[in-house]
């Protein structure tokens, strides 16, 4: 049983020929109806802001005229040019420096030394183009949000990206030295370029491929990811706006948070559900048809989790799959194999950091509410509703935790949100930078 169990914590990613779990279920009837559901409930969004908009001039020029839309989105062509840096960096200079040091290695007579000289090198630039650069270019440029958002979540993949790469074949050069074999294989420019667009964050050789690009495809989830941006701003102008944009002019109440908490379950989850159908289906489906990219597993049915444990390796699989191998098995590996807990906690760690330092740099103010929920509730949820929770019941109690946890996200940060609008800093310190505003801001009414 223990060498069946080993066998399976270190199970090797494999890439089959395989339909994304959605597509295969809109084929059954029954499941269109609730996609169908979602269209209704956008529709009724949509007939309440143009209603509103006829009675109300002003709301009509807010959601008419999508003004909170172009706003989030401004300044593109700093993006643009931000991301093209950013692109051709990763591109170039992990291809470049592992082709100089494959080269270098074989004839080294301090290897070790040349490879640490190297990653040190290598880690420097990284540091410089990929972690300062960007954020140089958000805070100068001032950029709104979802231009923030695409910046900073580039910036992430690119270094996964890169970092796989090196990953896996740093390891296979160096076996090759130990075996003085003389030819070595490296990866090819074509194939690295591959991989970076490519939707998985594991490099390989080679993926298995489709034999034809279907474009009717490639344009319908384009169109109905697209549909998904505009199903978030009427969202936000329906159901989080109107709600929480005099929030800190009033005098603050356990049971006014509450309430905020609980109004905002609603819009919280539907970002979640609409988040989640936009990215990670009609987003990542899209971009693997039109790169004939054959494996479309890029989630699994995390809404039948009955543990959070399996919602967790289930909601992202594309991102879980790179935590999974350089994160987590390096570390139980590192470990020598006696701290699995230990290296379980690292990566609740390491993505709750990453969380919360986007969500810091996309809203442009320090509000730890991810890195709490993350490392709070959501490791006492990961052991507590464990694998063996197999019940429907659990089931439930996982969807309330889910409306409870991106209702307190959506209200917290909405409200610090305006706090920071309606009561701007009138001194610059460390602490009043770190300390969330909406603690102290209550306006006079």
């Amino acid at each position: 049983m223990s060498g069946k169990r080993q066998h399976a914590t270190f199970v090797e990613k494999v890439f089959v020929e395989r339909q994304s779990l959605l597509d295969e279920m809109m084929e059954v009837k029954h499941i269109r109806t609730v996609f169908n559901v979602f269209i209704t409930i956008f529709c009724v969004l949509v007939i309440n802001n143009v209603a509103m908009g006829i009675i109300d001039i002003e709301s009509s020029r807010l959601v008419l005229e999508f003004d909170v839309l172009f706003y989030a989105f401004g300044k593109f062509q700093t993006v643009v040019g931000t991301w093209l840096h950013m692109f051709f960096y990763t591109l170039l200079v992990p291809f470049k420096a592992l082709h100089l040091w494959s080269s270098w290695y074989h004839t080294s007579c301090f290897p070790r030394l040349l490879s640490a000289t190297m990653a040190g090198l290598l880690i420097i630039c990284h540091v410089c183009v990929l972690g300062f650069y960007p954020i140089y270019v958000i805070i100068w440029h001032r950029l709104p949000p979802v231009s923030r958002l695409i910046i900073i979540l580039e910036k992430i993949r690119f270094m996964m990206k890169s970092y796989s790469f090196l990953r896996e074949v740093t390891p296979k050069i160096i076996q090759m030295k130990i075996n003085k074999e003389k030819e070595v294989e490296l990866p090819t420019f074509s194939g690295y370029l591959y991989f970076l667009f490519c939707p998985t964050m594991i490099y390989r050789e080679s993926y298995p491929r489709t034999p034809f690009i279907r474009w009717k495809y490639v344009i319908k989830y384009f169109a109905q990811g697209f549909g998904c941006v505009l199903y978030l701003y009427f969202i936000l102008v329906t159901l989080c706006i109107p709600v929480f944009i005099n929030t800190s002019k009033q005098p603050f109440s356990t049971k006014t948070l509450i309430q905020s908490i609980f109004h905002a379950t609603l819009p919280g989850i539907l970002i979640l559900l609409v988040s989640f159908y936009g990215f990670l289906h009609c987003w990542l489906n899209a971009f693997a048809e039109m790169l004939r990219f054959a494996d479309r597993m890029f989630y699994k049915d995390w809404w039948n989790s009955t543990s959070f444990a399996n919602y967790f390796r289930t909601w992202n699989v594309v991102i879980h799959d790179w935590l999974y191998c350089y994160v987590y098995r390096d570390l139980f590996w590192l470990l020598n194999k006696r701290f699995r807990t230990l290296a379980l906690l690292a990566v609740f760690l390491l993505s709750a950091v990453i969380h919360e330092y986007a969500m810091t740099l996309i809203f442009g103010f320090f509000y730890p509410v991810m890195l709490c929920l993350f490392t709070g509730f959501g490791v006492f949820f990961n052991f507590a509703m464990n694998d063996k929770r197999t019940s429907p019941i659990w089931n439930v109690f996982l969807w309330i935790f889910l409306f409870i946890g991106h209702g307190i996200l959506v209200c917290l940060y909405s409200q610090e949100w305006y706090a920071q609008i309606h009561c701007p800093l009138q001194e610059k310190t460390f602490w009043t930078l770190v300390t969330p505003r909406s603690w102290s801001c209550y306006l006079q009414q």
